[in-house]
């Protein structure tokens, strides 16, 4: 992945805004961006000793995250990355939020990829039935390859979903993947949300809720 930013040409979409344990969906002007900051190996301890400083970074936006979390290793005993869905203004708020984030400004990350989204679900990760810790957990990215776009009223069956959407040109107008997290019991069935054959790659990657420990 390169480090991208989105463009200026967004129109408003509904925002999120909840407190910490009850969510409520409200109707506010916003954008919706996928952020997944991907980890430069070797870069835990510094992930490890900036964690405080990013849970206070992403305090800041509490309001307006729908999804959040790392990226895991096979073994799940360390982090390969970070992911942030979230609902804001415009693209330079989008830009800011992902460009000052305190590993982003550190160097623990080798790139970031940032894009438009839309919230198909409608709802945040709080509100997934299955609750934050049940059963394993997957980020399903798939890569577009540049032709007809696939996948963009979501699998019939959706109860596994945790969050879904395309992912989408700096306008708006052309779709360039899918990004969902979803709760599987392991990655072939994760990946199987998608259509494998309309995308030019299908990563799956282990994944868990984020924020501070409760």
């Amino acid at each position: 992945m390169t480090t991208e930013a989105p463009g200026t040409d967004a129109p408003a979409r509904p925002a999120l805004e909840r407190d910490a344990n009850h969510p409520v969906m409200v109707k506010t002007a916003g954008v919706e961006f996928f952020c997944y900051h991907r980890d430069r190996p070797g870069s835990m301890t510094m992930r490890m000793k900036l964690r405080e400083q990013h849970w206070s970074y992403m305090d800041q936006y509490q309001a307006e995250l729908i999804a959040r979390g790392p990226t895991l290793t096979d073994d799940d005993e360390g982090a390969t990355g970070s992911v942030h869905i979230i609902d804001l203004p415009d693209p330079a708020a989008a830009r800011a939020f992902a460009f000052d984030e305190p590993g982003y400004q550190a160097g623990v990350y080798r790139d970031v990829m940032l894009r438009r989204w839309r919230n198909l679900l409608g709802r945040t990760m709080w509100e997934f039935p299955g609750g934050p810790e049940e059963g394993n957990r997957y980020l399903v990215l798939g890569l577009g390859n540049g032709e007809e776009s696939a996948d963009l009223d979501g699998p019939a069956e959706q109860d596994e979903l945790i969050a879904y959407g395309p992912l989408l040109s700096d306008d708006g107008t052309a779709w360039l993947g899918t990004a969902a997290l979803v709760r599987a019991p392991g990655p072939d069935q994760a990946r199987a949300v998608l259509t494998a054959d309309r995308y030019a790659d299908v990563e799956v990657h282990a994944w868990q809720f984020g924020g501070r420990p409760s």
